[in-house]
């Protein structure tokens, strides 16, 4: 298998690595696809810092009765007790799903430099969620945020997860 890296630019031009952002998404859907499994909702995170995963995280809202505990909150909030800090300068995010404003604001709070997600919002929208369908370039761009902003990450992969917790519907939906 070609390891090289392809590089592609964003609209600041910052420069990303393709094939490090595949790695880590895949990490982020066999963290989904566990929650999956436990009957929870098809989300999940990693956090990465110095190209290492120092945080994993998946939807739990069902399981701990906690409206906020979105993939990407637990991930914030393992990286926050190990670094022992709630700046996360330095780390980037990556999600199966683009983050909801709330998890975009956290994001943005603990300073993260960057977000890589897989499918958008609209796409959860679809699978039955009560999404906000506000983009994270939107919020980016209405907050002035500082966050760099990657989407569409293995998205058919990321939505293949929306569908497959469909056919499955171990919990419902919020």
């Amino acid at each position: 298998m070609n390891k090289a890296k392809i590089q592609t630019v964003d609209e600041k031009g910052m420069i990303s690595m393709k094939a490090e952002d595949e790695k880590f998404m895949r990490e982020a859907i066999k963290i989904c696809e566990r929650g999956v499994n436990a009957g929870q909702a098809p989300f999940g995170a990693v956090i990465v810092k110095n190209k290492r995963i120092i945080a994993r995280g998946h939807n739990e809202v069902w399981a701990d009765t906690d409206i906020t505990a979105h993939g990407e909150i637990v991930a914030i909030r393992n990286a926050n007790r190990k670094l022992k800090s709630v700046k996360l300068k330095g780390c980037t995010i990556y999600s199966t799903t683009e983050p909801c404003p709330m998890c975009f604001s956290a994001i943005h709070w603990a300073r993260m430099d960057r977000i890589v997600y897989g499918a958008s919002i609209k796409d959860a929208k679809k699978a039955g969620f009560h999404e906000l369908t506000v983009s994270n370039k939107e919020m980016k761009r209405k907050g002035g945020s500082a966050v760099e902003i990657t989407g569409g990450v293995l998205a058919r992969e990321c939505r293949k997860q929306l569908k497959q917790w469909k056919l499955l519907r171990k919990c419902g939906t919020y």
